[in-house]
Formats: structure tokens, sequence, C-alpha cells
């Protein structure tokens, strides 16, 4: 049987849930499987070092977090349409020694919206962050049908770059918040709520109760947006199944198995209770 090693390029991943549900999905499949952290702020390695390195120790894919998931497409060989026209990629594939790019986080976001906010008005959506999971992200609600998405990112000109390449008259990029009153939804793709940079991505007296309210940090899953969010009578999404489901889809790549991502979601919440 196949055994299969896998890693997480990233900053401060310490904390990590991924090789716990990587590792206890697979061996419930039935799956020789080890999923290794690989913290390039321990590790002090260039990425395109990293990449060659796992290659040339056997790695059979990677999965990519913040802040390498836009600067790691330029050590790639090859990318998936959909890694291409994000300009993002979450998991790498190594294959016949060519490297291949993919992207799971839009379809995971997807899937978690519509299992956590099913009927949300999606007239008007604001978007806090137009990083790689930005990307998936805003790609994913302008696939839900959003009517109007405006991209805020405190970075000049980053969230202007991702609305040209979503290449969609409904995404606007805009430097200052729009009215949350007029708004019906609010995406945070940024870390800030992340257990290792904590607090709010905007003033809590912008929010309003008509709002609802998705976040993608999922460690904590309750996030002092949420948390503040769910106290207005918002309601509210958290990042535990795009955290998910985005793993249950990387996992597939790697193994060509289908995972059971309901018992994926059930391990992530007893993980964050702890």
């Amino acid at each position: 049987m196949k055994s299969y090693l896998i890693g997480l390029i990233g900053s401060g991943i310490g904390a990590s849930f991924s090789p716990a549900l990587h590792e206890t999905e697979a061996a419930r499949l039935g799956l020789p499987y080890v999923y290794r952290l690989l913290d390039i702020d321990v590790l002090r390695q260039d990425l395109g070092e990293l990449l060659e390195q796992t290659g040339r120790l056997g790695y059979d894919g990677l999965n990519v977090t913040h802040p390498c998931k836009q600067t790691i497409i330029a050590q790639l060989d090859e990318l998936s349409d959909e890694a291409a026209r994000l300009g993002a990629v979450n998991t790498v594939l190594f294959r016949d020694g060519r490297t291949v790019g993919h992207n799971t986080d839009r379809s995971g976001f997807a899937a978690a919206f519509g299992q956590g906010l099913p009927g949300a008005a999606k007239d008007r959506i604001v978007q806090l962050g137009a990083g790689g999971a930005g990307a998936a992200v805003a790609d994913a609600l302008l696939g839900l049908g959003a009517g109007c998405l405006t991209i805020v990112d405190p970075e000049p000109g980053r969230a202007a770059a991702l609305v040209e390449r979503l290449g969609d008259r409904r995404a606007h990029s805009s430097d200052q918040l729009p009215d949350l009153a007029i708004v019906d939804g609010l995406v945070n793709t940024t870390p800030v709520g992340m257990t290792q940079n904590p607090g709010l991505p905007l003033p809590v007296e912008l929010l309003r109760p008509r709002l609802w309210v998705a976040d993608i940090v999922y460690r904590p899953l309750e996030t002092e947006l949420l948390k503040q969010a769910g106290a207005l009578g918002c309601r509210t999404l958290d990042g535990g199944g795009m955290a998910v489901l985005q793993a249950a889809h990387a996992l597939r790549l790697f193994t060509g198995r289908t995972p059971d991502s309901k018992r994926m979601l059930e391990h992530l919440k007893e993980l964050a209770s702890w």
C-alpha cells in the first residue's frame, strides 16, 4: 500500500490543526499518511530551496498557507486553471518530477458558505483582505451570485490588483470601508483575529444587526469579530467549514480517496475545544 508524506508551508503554523485533521482522516481511510509542519520562520529557508528539498526528500504534496500562497507560484512548474486564474496556490502536488499548484480554498469557502449561511442575501458584500485566501474567497462569492463585491485591503493597490485579476464588473476595490448600513454581508479574509494576531479587523461600532458576518480564521473558531457580531444579532459563519473542506479537497488531490468531510468537521470542533 502506498504511503504519503505531506507538508504544510507557512509562517507561525505551530498551532495548526492540519496535521491532526489530515492524519486522522487518512488513518480512517486506511492510508499510511504523515503530515509535517514546515514553518518558514523556524527553517529560515528560501521558498524555492524548501520546495526543491521537499521534492528531493520524497514528499507527495504540500499545503501552503499565509504568507506563501502567492509568492510560491513563481517556484512552480505548472498551475491548475483555477490557481492560475486566482493567482494563489494552497496545494502543491509532486508529479513525475514536476510541481503542480492547485487552489482548494475557493471550493472550500463556497461549500462552507452554502452549508453555513443558506439563503443569505448577497446583493452587496464587503470583503476585508485581498491576499491569497482573499482571492479565493472573492471568486467564490462571485460564483455564489454576489451582486456587488467591494474589496478593501490595507496594502495600497492590492485590492485593485485582485479586482483586475477577477475580471468581473461586479467586483470593485476601495481604499475605505463602505457604509455597512447598506451592506448585506461582511467577510474577513485577513489574519486579524487569529490566536497569534488577536483583535478586530474593523471598528466594532460599524457592525449592524442586519449583517451576516463570515470569518475565515478558524483558530479560534469564535474570533472577536464573530463574538461581537453575534452579540448584535448578526448571522455568523466561522472559518471551521472552509478549513475542513479545503483540507478534504486537498487530501483527495493527494491520495485520490474521498474523505468524510462531516467527520472531519466534528474532529475540528473537538480539536478547537481543547
